[in-house]
């Protein structure tokens, strides 16, 4: 049973940083690609961000690529999403997620606003 628990968000100004992480649990984590999603209030839920299982690619939605990396650890089972220059339209609940299977964690809210 795949278990996510994403953390990190919360009130930022326009153009400050956050990292928001994400423990996985439930299988092998070693073995998955992993994305970042975000959803806005309104709106559906987006891929932002994803890293294979070994590190050697990563993909971003234009609209956070050069501002949003993705990394992993996976001696951690923790995935990550490092946020820079943020702006207001990046606020949303972020939630990490496995491609190939299913199950979603609480999400961690971001809110981006002077």
């Amino acid at each position: 049973q795949v278990q996510l628990v994403e953390s990190g968000g919360g009130l930022v100004q326009p153009g400050g940083s956050l990292r928001l992480s994400c423990v996985a649990s439930g299988f092998t984590f070693r073995n998955y690609a992993m994305n970042w999603y975000r959803q806005a209030p309104g709106k559906e839920r987006e891929l932002v961000a994803y890293i294979s299982n070994n590190v050697d690619r990563t993909n971003y939605a234009d609209s956070v690529k050069g501002r949003f990396t993705i990394s992993r650890d996976n001696a951690k089972n923790t995935v990550y999403l490092q946020m820079n220059r943020l702006k207001p339209e990046d606020t949303a609940v972020y939630f990490c997620g496995v491609p190939q299977l299913s199950g979603w964690g609480q999400g961690t809210q971001v809110t981006v606003s002077s």
